[in-house]
């Protein structure tokens, strides 16, 4: 029963637990995950024969279904889009990135890319399928439409790993932030914390009216440090995804630091697709202007 306790009381109360050095934001990038322990509890409250304990042990699946009941049987929205678009981290010395992103960019209208290698295989390879490219560092952004007021940015680490442009659609201009935050891990997540909020100052400083942000942000849907960016930005997998959206690691994904964030447009479909090669997978969405 205690454990049922503690298990509810760590999934409905999360973001009120302390950071621990860190070790609370790492948890909940796994958070849906721990729902796996209510089976588990219910098989040791049978076995025990205690009525108490298995009601103990519904505690904590009531709680789950409140908070990811939605999620699971969620219905993207769908109708018509005007902008299609995702993000993938190929993965650094990834020699079969080139194969990874051709697969992932052939529907789309922009595509950003993160942990890129100058004139390595994902940028030679995206190079040729899209004629506006804006490459900065070891992040890049493609497009099918033309791309200005181009810019590097650095995010708090000291060297520039974002950009932001302005991408003229058929339906107006949009502007786009691609970012590589910084990681984090367990006991580690000062630098990334730092990143996230030079990110929101970025955003928050940003007159556009539509606004989209793609990026490797090593921060997972829930964890706390996503409520520095949405609100402001909406999280196109939470309006319009199916499921979860997981998207690391690419065999097993079990948390999803890929995202694509917007405003002032609406999202009418999300998902994931792979990404043969990468050690992440791709995070899709069509956007409707």
């Amino acid at each position: 029963m205690v454990v049922s306790a503690v298990v509810a009381v760590a999934l409905a109360g999360h973001q009120l637990i302390p950071e621990f050095g860190g070790f609370m934001p790492v948890l909940e990038s796994v958070l849906p995950w721990i729902g796996l322990t209510v089976p588990l509890l219910l098989v040791a409250a049978m076995m025990a024969r205690s009525r108490l304990a298995t009601a103990a042990a519904l505690a904590p699946g009531v709680v789950w279904a409140a908070m990811f009941g939605s999620t699971v049987f969620r219905t993207p929205p769908g109708g018509p889009s005007d902008l299609a678009v995702g993000t993938i981290n190929v993965g650094v010395r990834n020699n079969a990135s080139g194969e990874a992103v051709r697969v992932i960019a052939k529907d789309l209208d922009l595509l950003a890319a993160q942990e890129l290698t100058r004139g390595g295989p994902a940028a030679k390879q995206l190079n040729k399928m899209f004629k506006y490219h804006y490459p900065v560092s070891t992040v890049g952004l493609w497009s099918r439409y033309p791309i200005s007021e181009t810019r590097a940015l650095d995010v708090g680490m000291g060297w520039a790993r974002a950009l932001r442009a302005v991408v003229t659609t058929p339906k107006g201009k949009v502007t786009v932030y691609v970012m590589h935050l910084a990681s984090a891990r367990p006991g580690a997540t000062t630098s990334r914390d730092a990143s996230l909020a030079s990110a929101r100052r970025l955003i928050d400083a940003d007159p556009s009216k539509r606004i989209l942000l793609l990026g490797d942000l090593n921060t997972a849907t829930t964890d706390r440090g996503m409520r520095g960016l949405t609100p402001p930005l909406t999280d196109a997998q939470s309006a319009a995804g199916d499921g979860f959206g997981f998207t690391w690691p690419a065999e097993f994904p079990i948390t999803r630091p890929d995202h694509i964030l917007f405003k002032g447009m609406t999202a009418t479909q999300a998902g994931v697709a792979p990404a043969t090669g990468s050690d992440h997978r791709a995070a899709i969405a069509s956007l409707r202007l």
